[in-house]
């Protein structure tokens, strides 16, 4: 038997504050994590990345993940 293997894509997220950029690297499918970085990133205080921060990038991730849903739903009508 051989292993399977499962390639998830790395996508990211940028966010431009100031003169700070924050990258956040993730693979797909593993959004829920991410969320939960973001919060811990707000909490935090070691940097400039706030709850509004959280909220745009959250915000980000939903449209993203929307996105991706009506492209397999109109893969799947074609």
């Amino acid at each position: 038997m051989g292993k399977e293997v499962v390639s998830r894509a790395t996508k990211q997220l940028i966010l431009k504050k100031g003169k700070q950029k924050f990258i956040f690297r993730y693979e797909s499918g593993c959004e829920d994590k991410l969320l939960d970085i973001f919060i811990e990133q707000a909490k935090s205080g070691q940097t400039d990345f706030d709850w509004f921060d959280a909220a745009v990038l959250s915000f980000k991730l939903t449209q993203s993940l929307v996105c991706q849903a009506d492209e397999l739903i109109s893969d799947n009508v074609k």
